[in-house]
């Protein structure tokens, strides 16, 4: 089945096709008589395959709609218990067999077509969590009720969904939240099986599905419970549909991702904040001691300082050659970010993901703007991340970092500092630490991931974008440590979705194409 083999509105020229049947006679118009009939063909072919993509892209749009209906803040356990109702129900009508999996936090779902031992599997991981809103953010009474939208010279006008009856605007969006991030790649999955079963079509692998309901807040629980249900998740390799196709709209295959771990820093001043005209000049200030203290981690040009941080990475001339194929756009990429220069960890933005990150997330001291006051800080604080890649561990990051912190002067403790403590210590800084999430990559050279890559070109009629890691962070490491697979990384929605923001969205061109995306990878023997 192929979905968009004639790009052109099917319509019959029928001057031209009664120029060939007058002249029928000739070598010549016999050949172009018979290319004619082929090219109606292909186009019936293809209106009725359109057809079939937007009735399930309708049909998908009232599934969405009903599914983004149910709050699902991974802080509420009785919003999460609500989509696990609606996703059982959905899956079950679609042939699977489904199980609520328990684990220490809130619970997974998973679910399996019927198994044929003679055949592959495939894992699909996404999720169906999302993050507390603030609605008064969003350009729209509810982020729960998704809204139709079409771009405008001027923003967004809203539009009836009844003018979605008689033709579907691709380039209309939907906005709620969870529309992209991660709804919208689920029920897109879930009409790609109805396709499927309408055609008879012989899936020529296992099918199975774990949902995550903690994914947005770091999913703790996931190690462990993948560990407890090894035995039910086991597959070949695993296919992950979360975050954005590349910024040029090109299908895109990911092949990793970098992990995140986190520090807490803070500096000591006076134990209680004074008058700074008072002991101005006298009483320490926690705010410069941090500020100092975090300019020894970094060159001005945006390298780490603190020795072995970029340890055991290398990148050779094929490596750099897939990073440098990936269509970015410096100049777009520093427009959209109002910059003049990136730093210089990497030659360019594909190279600068390679290396793990030191950043400063948050930093705190005192009062601020009206609220400002005249005094000496009793405390300073900066909030890192630290973005990891597999040649890096996040423990040892972090130890990296607070022997670096030592050999600044300062005295390393992980609980605020007594009295007696402050009295004996020039220099003081707590440090918290955070849990850590490994990053994972898989060989550019894995043959499942080539076959992707080759479903992708022969489905959409270019090479996909191919980023060996990408930036952000997807729990998967522990489906790559315990069930010993490949994984990849094959996201559905449009780059500018503004997953994890207000106005949330997802382009209804990005449904079918999601649609027609999970339909060949599950109608194609790898």
């Amino acid at each position: 089945m192929s979905l968009n083999i004639c790009t052109t509105p099917f319509k019959i020229d029928f001057t031209a096709f009664s120029l060939l049947l007058k002249n029928i006679y000739t070598r010549t118009f016999m050949k172009k008589f018979i290319s004619y009939l082929l090219y109606l063909s292909l186009c019936f072919s293809y209106s009725q395959d359109s057809v079939l993509i937007k009735s399930k892209v309708a049909n998908a749009i009232t599934e969405l709609s009903d599914f983004v209906a149910i709050p699902n803040d991974a802080l509420n356990a009785d919003d999460i218990d609500s989509n696990l109702f609606w996703l059982r129900k959905k899956f079950t009508e679609r042939g699977f067999n489904s199980s609520i999996l328990d684990t220490e936090g809130l619970p997974l779902f998973f679910a399996a077509l019927p198994m044929d031992d003679s055949k592959p599997t495939i894992l699909f991981y996404m999720h169906l969590d999302g993050q507390s809103v603030d609605p008064s953010k969003w350009d729209q009474p509810d982020p729960y009720k998704v809204v139709l939208k079409s771009k405008t010279e001027d923003g967004w006008k809203t539009e009836s969904f009844s003018d979605l009856s008689d033709d579907i605007n691709y380039d209309w969006r939907l906005f709620g939240r969870s529309t992209s991030d991660d709804k919208g790649p689920i029920v897109m999955f879930l009409n790609a099986i109805d396709i499927l079963r309408k055609e008879n079509v012989d899936i020529p692998y296992n099918v199975k599905v774990i949902l995550d309901s903690e994914e947005e807040k770091s999913s703790a629980p996931l190690p462990k419970a993948v560990r407890t249900y090894k035995d039910l998740l086991k597959a070949d390799f695993l296919v992950i549909n979360d975050g954005p196709v590349h910024v040029s709209g090109k299908p895109t295959i990911v092949y990793g991702c970098r992990g995140i771990t986190t520090l807490s820093l803070t500096t000591y001043g006076p134990i209680k904040p004074q008058h700074s005209g008072h002991y101005g000049n006298y009483a320490p200030n926690p705010g410069f001691q941090l500020a100092q203290l975090l300019a020894t981690m970094k060159d001005a040009e945006g390298k780490v300082l603190i020795e072995g941080y970029y340890d055991g990475i290398t990148l050779d001339e094929a490596t750099l050659e897939i990073l440098r194929s990936v269509p970015d756009n410096a100049e777009e990429i520093n427009s959209n970010l109002a910059i003049s220069t990136p730093e210089k960890v990497g030659s360019f933005y594909q190279e600068a993901l390679q290396y793990p990150s030191l950043n400063i997330r948050g930093l705190g001291s005192a009062w601020i703007g009206d609220q400002a006051r005249t005094i000496v800080p009793a405390t300073a604080t900066a909030e890192l991340d630290l973005r990891l890649v597999p040649e890096s561990d996040g423990n040892h990051l972090k130890a990296l970092v607070k022997d670096h912190i030592k050999k600044q002067g300062y005295h390393v403790m992980s609980s605020v500092p007594t009295k007696e403590e402050r009295l004996k210590y020039d220099h003081i800084v707590t440090v918290q630490e955070g849990s850590v999430t490994d990053a994972f990559r898989t060989d550019l050279n894995n043959p499942f991931g080539k076959s992707i890559v080759k479903i992708l070109e022969n489905k959409f009629g270019e090479k996909p974008v191919q980023i060996r890691i990408m930036g952000g962070t997807v729990p998967i490491s522990p489906f790559i440590n315990e069930l010993k697979i490949p994984a990849f990384i094959v996201p559905m929605v449009n780059p500018d979705n503004n997953q994890h923001s207000p106005n949330e969205n997802l382009k209804i061109g990005q449904i079918a194409y999601g649609i027609e995306t999970f339909y060949s990878l599950l109608s194609t023997k790898m």
